[in-house]
């Protein structure tokens, strides 16, 4: 006995109205997910109302201090220029090379955060590692 196979149909699948759909959805997720905003970021910086005391010590010291317009002074002295070359020769003088030695960084309230940061960066060169920023002690509110 001999049997007839039958011939299949060949079914075909059309895929345009699901690609369609996939795009609707795709297009719906777009608009509809909020994305986070990384540059706005809320800062809230500390106050100091207690801070070490400064330890009396023989050891030489180097003070950096910076005004309100930027203008740096190395142990009391003005230096000519406001810029990091200046700063760095400066400070290589005032240590003899020697980057042991502590630093202290005072600056006025109103300085730029730019000259903060320069004269970190040039103590950071030159390889000093002892590095304290002075403030002063908040006031208690009554």
């Amino acid at each position: 006995m001999k049997f007839r196979r039958r011939s299949r149909e060949n079914i075909e699948l059309n895929l345009i109205s699901l690609i369609d759909v996939v795009f609707v959805l795709l297009l719906f997720f777009v608009i509809t997910t909020t994305f986070t905003r990384e540059t706005q970021l809320r800062v809230e910086l500390p106050e100091a109302v207690n801070g070490a005391p400064e330890q009396a010590s023989n050891l030489k010291r180097i003070d950096i201090a910076i005004s309100a317009e930027g203008v740096y002074a190395v142990n009391n002295q003005l230096l000519p220029k406001s810029d990091l070359p200046t700063l760095l020769e400066a400070l290589r003088t005032a240590s003899a090379g020697d980057s042991s030695l502590p630093l202290s960084i005072s600056a006025d309230g109103k300085t730029p955060h730019q000259a903060v940061i320069s004269a970190m960066d040039a103590a950071g060169k030159l390889g000093f590692s002892q590095i304290s920023m002075i403030t002063v002690e908040a006031q208690a509110n009554p």
